[in-house]
């Protein structure tokens, strides 16, 4: 279980928090996801748990087991966790059934829907492994389980418990990244170990245990050169060209195509398909590979490439993302004509294409927009988009709300991470 130290002030993830309280008692298994060390132990075991004893909940009708912990080991079984579970409960109130790192038990499935049919449970689990968890989580328990998908700290979370500027907040933020632990650390060599070493002792050892990865080699090239080319459009068969032309790998499509694929199951990057805005259709290659965290990202290329208008962009789809949007890569269509007056098709691309019920934003990431040339190329691919939904460039730094003539809204990038109702503004 993740914990905070004593020197840092508490964070209360509150959104994660009011979904889990929204979703009490509602007669479904509440299986919180995410990345491991992103706060899911914390926010299950103190903050919900102190939440229930404040409502009245008695501590012993609240059952809480950390599967990671050793002293646990023997409740991996599943008769054991079971018995466990049904020893504790001696009367026909609510008992609240708290399981961290639920993939460690064997036969999860059944023990859940074993105490699905218990008439006086509330289950809440976590796990690390969205192929193990979240996508058996529809087919097993037929619509009787809900997933809440956890992250690492937003900006704002992150500066509740950061002592100094927001500015200087920003720049430990985006190299750094937003995993709870990381604010424990007083000085840039404790960050820079801990992040290097839970990449490859956690989540590197994760993947190769559970996928049987006997050389881990292209594995781990294959992490640094996804870290490379975030922002960048790739897929499995562009990524084994480069392999087999700079790398000298033979390794196959199919191999590239099954990394990526647990990367995305552990929670540590995230794709992002390319969406046709006038045609409303998805266009199936290439993608665009985001990193859940950037301290990770950061860590596996030594914090050697910090190029911030890649970086930001990141950021900017992470905190969208958090936030509950589907996330695209726009792209619009333009015709043009060359000097001879010939036509010429192609494409310009928006950033991100957000969709969340009925809303939906167009928002481009700007690092800078200092000359008219570059306002006018941050501009072009929104003003192609010719639909009423908002067009919003986010510019990475801090400057009042502007609205043009053509609709087009620019926020600080400070405001669109801090202020929850930025898009609105």
């Amino acid at each position: 279980m993740t914990q905070i130290s004593n020197r840092m002030k508490r964070i209360d993830r509150t959104k994660y928090l009011n979904e889990l309280v929204s979703l009490r008692n509602n007669g479904m298994i509440k299986v919180v996801t995410g990345m491991r060390r992103c706060g899911k132990s914390y926010l299950l075991f103190e903050i919900f748990t102190s939440y229930l004893k404040e409502n009245g909940v008695k501590e012993n009708h609240i059952i809480s087991v950390d599967l990671e912990d050793f002293k646990n080991k023997p409740l991996r079984q599943p008769e054991n966790l079971y018995a466990y579970v049904e020893n504790r409960m001696t009367d026909n109130d609510i008992y609240y059934i708290l399981l961290d790192e639920i993939q460690m038990l064997s036969e999860f499935e059944d023990v859940l829907n074993g105490f699905l049919r218990m008439p006086n449970t509330d289950i809440y689990v976590t796990g690390s492994n969205a192929k193990f968890l979240s996508k058996d989580i529809a087919t097993e328990f037929r619509g009787r389980g809900f997933e809440v998908k956890m992250y690492p700290l937003s900006f704002s979370e992150f500066m509740s418990a950061y002592q100094g500027s927001v500015q200087a907040g920003f720049n430990e933020y985006m190299l750094y990244g937003g995993l709870p632990q990381i604010l424990t650390y007083q000085n840039e060599e404790q960050k820079i170990r801990f992040l290097k070493a839970l990449f490859k002792e956690t989540y590197i050892k994760d993947i190769k245990d559970r996928y049987n990865i006997k050389k881990d080699g292209d594995l781990e090239e294959l992490i640094n050169v996804i870290a490379s080319g975030i922002g960048a459009l790739t897929n499995p068969n562009k990524l084994a060209n480069t392999f087999k032309s700079e790398k000298k790998s033979p390794i196959t499509y199919d191999t590239i195509k099954d990394y990526i694929e647990y990367l995305c199951d552990s929670f540590i990057i995230e794709k992002a398909t390319r969406y046709y805005i006038k045609g409303k259709r998805y266009i199936n290659t290439p993608f665009k590979y985001y990193f859940t965290d950037l301290g990770l990202r950061n860590s596996r290329l030594n914090f050697r490439q910090s190029e911030k208008s890649h970086l930001m962009e990141n950021l900017i789809y992470n905190e969208l993302r958090i936030r509950g949007f589907n996330v695209d890569v726009g792209v619009v269509p333009v015709v043009t004509k060359d000097t001879e007056g010939n036509q010429q098709r192609s494409q310009l691309e928006v950033d991100f294409v957000c969709n969340l019920g009925s809303r939906r934003y167009y928002i481009q990431s700007a690092l800078q927009m200092d000359t008219d040339d570059k306002i006018k190329q941050e501009r072009a691919s929104l003003l192609k988009v010719d639909d009423s939904f908002k067009k919003i460039i986010v510019l990475g730094k801090e400057t009042p709300v502007l609205r043009d003539e053509t609709g087009i809204t620019t926020i600080g990038i400070y405001d669109f991470l801090i202020k929850d109702n930025c898009l609105e503004l």
